[in-house]
């Protein structure tokens, strides 16, 4: 009996051992996906502008780039082409709308919020950056200071192809957005 005993006993120690480990595994698991979503926004979005969608109410700023303003302070960009002032800014936002059409649309949010208060992120449709196709196809740009150079080769490969807005007479949005402030 006692032989039964010590058996018996050893295999619920294994058994409680291999569960107690089961537990753990799931519940870190749990928790690693759940941190996950909790930082991806994701749904039908809406274009507010080149660089900044709306998904669930939550207005997501595109990190690391910069648009031309479609409206500023009550003011839209302008960039020359052939001689003719365009609204470079609604140029801009109207090729991230055309990308975006239908499809839905994942952000991975960053840790910090934006000066205005908009969370940070980069949005993907499947697995395209939203911020890398607009670089690269010129109707944006890497914004130095905040992007670390991330976007710096697509912005090359733009420049060098003369695409969207490098086909035009320019200001970077930063420097436009600091004149309008400074004239206010």
């Amino acid at each position: 009996m006692k032989t039964f005993e010590k058996k018996w006993t050893s295999l619920m120690k294994k058994l409680s051992l291999t569960l107690i480990s089961l537990v753990i595994i799931i519940l870190f698991s749990f928790s690693f996906s759940y941190s996950d979503e909790k930082n991806i926004t994701k749904g039908k979005a809406i274009v507010v502008d080149g660089d900044t969608v709306k998904i669930n109410g939550k207005k997501i700023r595109f990190g690391g780039i910069d648009a031309p303003e479609s409206y500023y302070r009550g003011k839209k960009q302008t960039c020359i082409e052939d001689n003719k002032k365009v609204f470079c800014g609604q140029i801009s936002k109207d090729k991230l709308i055309e990308k975006i059409g239908t499809n839905f649309v994942n952000c991975k949010i960053e840790k910090n919020k934006d000066i205005y208060k908009r969370l940070v992120g980069e949005c993907f449709i499947k697995e395209e950056s939203l911020s890398v196709f607009m670089v690269r196809n010129g109707y944006a740009f890497d914004w130095p200071y905040y992007s670390k150079r991330k976007f710096a080769n697509d912005q090359e490969y733009a420049k060098m192809n003369k695409l969207g807005i490098w086909n035009m007479n320019f200001e970077y949005p930063w420097i436009w957005r600091k004149k309008v402030r400074e004239k206010k």
